[in-house]
């Protein structure tokens, strides 16, 4: 065995752990946090708060009697009430037989209605609030592209550039571009465009205009890499730009685009250039689901590459409040997609294979994290919100199957029985248990 040659994979998975932890244990510790605190908060004393499991690592009690600990397994959490019978709650009543009425107030079975609700809802709200929080923090580090449409960064191109840094584009071949923000309209832009590889841009320079050489505004350039594709299976690297398919020179990533959903699953050969030479690579385009924006969803060839403009658009800072209304609104939509996805799935109408057990998302998570902090900081946000959406589905061992019997104790006045509880929370763990398996034996089996 040639153990030097184990070490860069050895590396690689090392790498991938330590990001996958290091996202499950903030998730898992804001979600965590939100039960605590809003357990608190609502009179209810917490005795432990752990994150993760088995054999305990650190741990500290602070003025309030509650155990802070770190465990050994990085893979959730808890947060054990008062009166508790494990860390997965439950009623202790020896315990809880032997309390007073105030003392009994403030454990989590004793406590009134709307104290319990707000305690067990909060995790999956504190989700959605990192969720946002960070979206909110990314958008005002980005900014705003700026408006008329400038030259920020350029990128390395195998074509004619005669663009450069703050250059403000007036047309392009004659034609002024639309608010880049407009989607639509830029698109429909882009599309008027003579299909060549090189175009005339007017441009503002130095206060006098210029006519310069420039490359397709949308050339076949690879801005990042989708974890998990054929593109990132194949070597294509950020940066790496596609100058041919199976011999057939290519400018224009719409030409990438169509050649790869009419290749039915066949292998291509791709030419890329990258930081001045020109490698030779195959890859096989993987049958992708993607929702449609009227709702459903559609089957096409994917390789996992994210297109850019030839250039980093200039920005301009944005104020909180736009940011924040701007990270809701893509929380809203990775919601959304998310749960459309499971319906379509749960009906047959997109594979399976589109839920990821915890190896493809420790997998994601390192390809992520090595694409820089912005990735990782998104992959986070996205993350978050599944795990705020999965606590509450009304399943019993979940947030959402505890709020369903508060609902019911509201309407009859009374909690389920204890008998009921125990048979509902066994079939809930199984649920529970079924699906992880399900979802494991996809990363394993799916192609």
């Amino acid at each position: 065995m040639d153990i030097p040659q184990l070490i860069p994979q050895f590396g690689g998975v090392l790498w991938t752990l330590l990001a996958f932890v290091i996202a499950l244990s903030v998730i898992v510790a804001i979600h965590e946090y939100g039960h605590y605190i809003v357990g608190r908060w609502s009179g209810i004393d917490a005795e432990v708060f752990s994150l993760g499991f088995g054999p305990v690592l650190l741990s500290r009690v602070d003025r309030r009697g509650t155990r802070w600990q770190l465990a050994a397994l990085p893979f959730g959490g808890y947060v054990k009430f008062k009166g508790d019978a494990n860390a997965s709650g439950g009623a202790d009543g020896e315990t809880l037989s032997q309390m007073t009425p105030a003392e009994l107030r403030r454990t989590m079975n004793g406590a009134p209605l709307w104290a319990r609700s707000a305690t067990v809802a909060a995790g999956p709200v504190f989700n959605f609030a990192l969720t946002i929080l960070l979206f909110t923090g990314l958008f005002m580090f980005r900014g705003v592209i700026a408006e008329p449409l400038t030259v920020g960064d350029l990128r390395p191109m195998p074509s004619v550039q005669e663009l450069q840094q703050g250059d403000v584009i007036l047309e392009i071949e004659g034609a002024a571009p639309p608010a880049f923000e407009d989607a639509a309209g830029f698109d429909a832009f882009l599309k008027a465009l003579p299909m060549q590889a090189t175009l005339d841009y007017t441009v503002s320079r130095d206060g006098r205009e210029e006519v310069v050489a420039g490359p397709y505004v949308y050339p076949p350039l690879a801005t990042s890499i989708a974890p998990r594709s054929a593109a990132s299976a194949a070597g294509v690297e950020p940066g790496d730009v596609i100058t041919g398919i199976d011999g057939v020179p290519i400018f224009a990533f719409e030409q990438l685009r169509q050649r790869v959903e009419g290749s039915n699953g066949e292998t291509l050969g791709l030419e890329v250039w990258r930081d001045g030479q020109v490698l030779d690579l195959a890859l096989t385009p993987k049958r992708t689901d993607e929702p449609l924006p009227e709702g459903g969803f559609r089957t096409v060839y994917r390789i996992g590459i994210v297109g850019g403009l030839f250039f980093e658009p200039a920005t301009e800072t944005t104020g909180p409040l736009t940011a924040a209304g701007a990270a809701v609104s893509r929380t809203w939509e990775i919601a959304q997609g998310s749960l459309s996805g499971l319906w379509h799935m749960v009906a047959g109408n997109i594979s399976s294979c589109n839920l990821s057990g915890p190896i493809g998302i420790a997998e994601t998570s390192g390809a992520m994290a090595s694409q820089g902090g912005q990735s990782f900081l998104t992959f986070i946000a996205v993350l978050s919100t599944a795990v705020g959406l999965l606590n509450l589905f009304p399943v019993p061992v979940l947030d959402g199957g505890h709020l369903v019997f508060f609902g019911y104790e509201a309407v009859t006045g009374k909690p389920p029985s204890d008998k009921a509880l125990r048979i509902l929370m066994s079939v809930g763990l199984a649920l529970i248990l079924s699906l992880m398996v399900f979802a494991l034996t996809n990363d394993l089996f799916c192609p």
